[in-house]
C-alpha cells in the first residue's frame, strides 16, 4: 500500500450486530416502583424521582431530549436542561431565534424525555408548549454566565460558521435579550417507565383531556 492510499475498514454489520447483543442491559441493583402507591398528580412522582436520582449521583439528571416537529413534518431532537416544574409545567429555555423556537412557534407541541441509565428509570412527557412571562425569562437569561448571555445575544445558535469562533465581549450585567423564552411543556400525558432486568418493565401512564382537568392513569405493557 502507497503512503499516499488511505485504507477504511469498516466491521461488518453482523459483527456490529453482535458485539451490540453482548453488552450488558440492568447489570445493577435496581429500584422497584409500585405504581399502586403512585401520587395522583405526575408532577409529585417526577419530583420523587428526580430527588432520588439526585441523591443516588445521577450524572446531570436535569439533561433531557426535547423533540419538536419542523416545519417539513420531520422530528427534531436534542438535549437540554430542565430549568424547573412550577404549577405542573416543565421549563427549558432558549432563544425564539433558534430552531427550535421557530418549531414550536409553528406547531406548540413537544415531547420532553428523561433517561437515567444508572436507576433503569424513563420519563416521557407531551404536551402543549407556552411562553413564561417576560420577567420569567428575563430573570432566566440574566442568571446565565457571562459567555452563555454573549453568545445567546449574537442570535446565531445553528447557523453556519465560517472560520474560528470569535472572541466574545463581556456584556452588560443588565442586558436581556428580547428573544430569549422560558418555554412551558404543559403536559396531556406523562409515562414513568422502570426497568426490570427479566424485562418485566413497570410503567404507568397519566392522561388528562385538558390543561386543569384532572388525571386518569393506566398500566402499560412492558
Amino acid at each position: 500500500m502507497g503512503s499516499d492510499t488511505i485504507e477504511c475498514v469498516t466491521a461488518p454489520s453482523h459483527d456490529l450486530a453482535a458485539r451490540l447483543r453482548a453488552l450488558p442491559v440492568f447489570d445493577l441493583d435496581l429500584p422497584t416502583f409500585d405504581p399502586s402507591g403512585a401520587p395522583d398528580d405526575p408532577a409529585l412522582l417526577f419530583g420523587e424521582w428526580l430527588q432520588e436520582a439526585i441523591d443516588h449521583g445521577v450524572t446531570e439528571p436535569h439533561a433531557m431530549t426535547l423533540s419538536t416537529v419542523g416545519a417539513d413534518g420531520r422530528p427534531n431532537a436534542r438535549v437540554l436542561i430542565l430549568k424547573g416544574l412550577t404549577d405542573g409545567r416543565w421549563r427549558f429555555a432558549s432563544s425564539g431565534l433558534s430552531v427550535k423556537g421557530r418549531e414550536l412557534a409553528a406547531t406548540v407541541a413537544a415531547a420532553l424525555t428523561f433517561y437515567w441509565p444508572a436507576r433503569g428509570r424513563q420519563i416521557r412527557v407531551r404536551g402543549a408548549v407556552v411562553a413564561a412571562e417576560a420577567e420569567v425569562s428575563a430573570q432566566d437569561f440574566l442568571a446565565r454566565g457571562p459567555g452563555a448571555r454573549a453568545e445567546a445575544l449574537l442570535a446565531r445558535q445553528s447557523q453556519p460558521l465560517v472560520g474560528e469562533l470569535p472572541e466574545l465581549d463581556v456584556p452588560p450585567p443588565d442586558l436581556v435579550a428580547e428573544h430569549w423564552t422560558v418555554y412551558e411543556v404543559v403536559a396531556d400525558e406523562v409515562e414513568f417507565w422502570q426497568a426490570d432486568a427479566d424485562r418485566r418493565h413497570v410503567r404507568l401512564r397519566y392522561l388528562r383531556e385538558s390543561a386543569g382537568a384532572g388525571w386518569t392513569t393506566e398500566r402499560l405493557w412492558p
